[in-house]
C-alpha cells in the first residue's frame, strides 16, 4: 500500500511539474519577418538547406503552409504592421510603404516624422503614424515597461513598425552610410550598438564582391543562364547600400547584430519576457536593372539565409535555451516580380497616369468650371481637391460618382472605386479591399488596371510598372517553448499571429486586434 501510495504521489509530482513548465511563458521571443518570403521556393530550394535552419522550424514546432493577409495591394510595411498589430490597414493606417505629400510634391516614408532627428542617418522617422498598438506595446504594458523590445530590419519601415511605439530602440541600415540607424524617438540606445557601428559595420568594407556560395543551383529547371554570377558592390556606387539589401549579405549583418545583443542585452535571461523582431530579406537582387528572375541569385540568397537562420537558432540555445523561447517565422506575403517580357512580346496595353489625371481635370473643369480639381495621382489611387470642392459647395458623392464614371471609360481600367463606397456604403469593392484602405492616407478614387497592362509613369527613372496579381504562399512556423510537432494545411490569416502571441505571453492582443488566437493553443 504504501509503495503504490509513493508511487502515486511520485507520478502526480511529475506530472504537475510538467504541467508548470508547459505553463510556463517564454522569456524571450524571436518574432521574424522574411520579406517576400515563398512556401513554394522553400520547397524547391529545399535540397540546398541543412537541417538546423529553416527545416528545424519546419519540422520542430508548428507549421502553418498557407498565410492569408486579407487585403490587396500588399507591401512590406503594411504587411509587418498587420502581423504585429493584428489589425488590417483600415485600423493600424499603414497602407503602403510610402505616401505622397501633395504639399511638398515629394514621396515620403510612411513613417516620416520631422519631429524626431536621426542617429547615424539624416532620416526623421518615428512609429506615431501607426495607429493602433503592437504585440511588443502590449507587453511593455503588461510589465510596466521592464521587458525589452528591440527591432533590427534592413529598412526603416520594417524596423519601426514591427517594434512598436514604446519599444527600447528600432535599428536599420541607412542607405547611404551602412551604419545601423535609429532616431532621438528611441531613449534606449545601447552603447554596443554604437561600438558595432564603429568597428564592424558592413559601412566600413570598401569593397564586396558576391558570387555563388555552391557550385550549381538546380531549384528552377528553365534558369537562362548556367553560368555562376558575380556582382560587385564598390564604395563608389552611390547605391551601394540599397543593393546590398537586395542580396545576402543584409541577412548577414541582421544576425550579426541580432549576435551582439545576445552578448551584452542579457536577453531572456532576466524575470521579465523580451521581444527580439528581426525582418530579413528574401526578394530578387536589383530589380530596378530587371535581372534574370529564375536565376541563381535568388537561389543563394535562399541557402545562405537558411545559414542564418541556422546561426540565429544556435545563438538562442546557447545564450538562452530554447526551451526557454519562442521563435515565430512568416513571410510579408507578397513578392515583387521582375518581369521582364520575352522579344517580341508586348504588354496588353499602356496606362498614363499623368494623362488620366489631366483629362480628368479638363472634364471637371468642363462641369464646374476652372481650377485645379485633381491634386495628383499616386499608387493607383486619384486624390481629388477636397478644400476647392469644398469652397465651391460641390456635392462630395456626385463629383466621386462622375469622376468614376469619366475614369473607368479609359482602356485598361478593370474598376473604379470610390472612397464614399469602400469608407460610407458599403456598396462598393469586397470586404477585402476595404481592410486595406485607410480614411487618413488612401485617395479618393482607387483603380484596378486589368492583368497585363502597363502604368508608365512618364516623369519617372522606372518608369513602367506591370499590373500582375499574384498568389504568394506565405507559412507560418512557430517553434520552441514545448510547442508541438505538427503540420497544418488550413489558411490562417496575418491578424491571428499577434493574438496568438499574447495568449501565450498571457497579456493583452493589442487594442485593434478582433481575432482570436489560433485553435492549436486556444484548445
Amino acid at each position: 500500500m504504501n509503495k503504490w501510495l509513493s508511487s502515486l504521489i511520485a507520478f502526480l509530482s511529475v506530472t504537475g511539474l510538467q504541467a508548470q513548465q508547459t505553463a510556463e511563458t517564454p522569456k524571450l521571443v524571436i518574432s521574424i519577418v522574411v520579406d517576400q518570403l515563398r512556401e513554394d521556393y522553400l520547397q524547391y530550394f529545399s535540397p540546398t538547406f541543412g537541417e538546423k535552419g529553416f527545416k528545424r522550424l519546419m519540422n520542430g514546432g508548428l507549421a502553418y503552409h498557407r498565410v492569408d493577409f486579407g487585403f490587396p495591394n500588399i507591401g512590406r510595411a503594411a504587411s509587418i504592421a498587420t502581423i504585429y498589430t493584428g489589425a488590417y490597414p483600415y485600423y493600424h493606417g499603414i497602407v503602403a510603404d510610402k505616401k505622397y505629400d501633395f504639399e511638398s510634391k515629394r514621396e515620403i516614408s510612411t513613417v516620416y516624422d520631422n519631429t524626431y532627428i536621426g542617429n547615424y542617418t539624416t532620416d526623421r522617422f518615428s512609429p506615431l503614424a501607426l495607429l493602433s498598438s503592437t504585440f511588443g506595446d502590449e507587453l511593455k504594458i503588461a510589465t510596466e515597461g521592464k521587458s525589452d523590445v528591440y527591432a533590427i530590419a534592413p529598412h526603416a519601415e520594417e524596423a519601426i513598425l514591427s517594434a512598436g511605439k514604446y519599444a527600447n530602440a528600432a535599428f536599420w541600415l541607412d542607405d547611404y552610410n551602412g551604419k545601423w540607424a535609429t532616431t532621438t524617438y528611441y531613449k534606449d540606445i545601447p552603447w554596443y550598438v554604437d561600438r558595432y557601428n564603429t568597428n564592424q559595420v558592413i559601412g566600413n568594407s570598401p569593397e564586396k564582391i558576391w558570387t555563388p556560395a555552391l557550385a550549381a543551383y538546380n531549384g528552377f529547371s528553365y534558369t537562362k543562364s548556367a553560368l555562376p554570377f558575380k556582382h560587385t558592390f564598390s564604395k563608389n556606387d552611390k547605391d551601394k547600400f540599397l543593393k546590398i539589401k537586395q542580396s545576402p549579405y543584409i541577412n548577414t549583418e541582421v544576425t550579426n547584430l541580432a549576435a551582439t545583443f545576445f552578448e551584452y542585452a542579457d536577453l531572456g535571461k532576466r524575470i521579465y519576457p523580451c521581444v527580439l523582431a528581426l525582418t530579413y530579406y528574401a526578394g530578387n537582387y536589383n530589380l530596378s536593372a530587371q535581372p534574370e528572375e529564375f536565376g541563381w541569385e535568388i537561389q543563394d540568397i535562399y541557402y545562405r539565409l537558411d545559414k542564418e537562420i541556422e546561426r540565429l537558432l544556435d545563438l538562442a540555445e546557447k545564450k538562452v535555451g530554447l526551451k526557454n523561447v519562442l521563435v515565430v517565422l512568416t513571410s510579408s506575403g507578397y513578392f515583387d516580380s521582375a518581369t521582364k517580357l520575352p522579344v517580341g512580346f508586348s504588354p496588353a496595353g499602356e496606362f498614363f497616369p499623368n494623362r488620366c489625371t489631366a483629362l480628368l481635370n479638363m472634364y471637371l473643369m468642363a462641369i464646374y468650371g476652372s481650377g485645379n480639381w485633381v491634386t495628383g495621382y499616386y499608387n493607383e489611387q486619384i486624390y481629388l481637391n477636397k478644400k476647392l470642392i469644398e469652397n465651391e459647395k460641390i456635392d462630395w458623392n456626385e463629383i466621386l460618382r462622375k469622376s468614376a464614371d469619366f475614369i473607368a471609360q479609359f482602356s485598361g481600367i478593370q474598376e473604379v472605386t470610390t472612397a464614399g463606397q469602400w469608407l460610407v456604403d458599403d456598396t462598393g469593392r469586397s470586404v477585402e479591399f476595404r481592410r486595406g484602405m485607410n480614411k487618413k492616407i488612401s485617395g479618393d478614387l482607387f483603380l484596378e488596371l486589368q492583368p497585363g497592362w502597363v502604368i508608365v509613369h512618364e516623369d519617372q527613372i522606372n518608369k513602367n510598372n506591370y499590373t500582375r496579381n499574384n498568389s504568394v504562399l506565405s507559412p507560418l512556423y512557430i517553434f520552441g517553448n514545448n510547442i508541438p510537432k505538427e503540420n497544418i494545411f488550413r489558411i490562417v490569416k496575418a491578424t491571428e499571429i499577434a493574438p496568438t502571441l499574447a495568449f501565450i505571453m498571457r497579456i493583452r492582443p493589442p487594442n485593434a486586434s478582433k481575432d482570436a488566437p489560433l485553435q492549436e493553443f486556444i484548445k
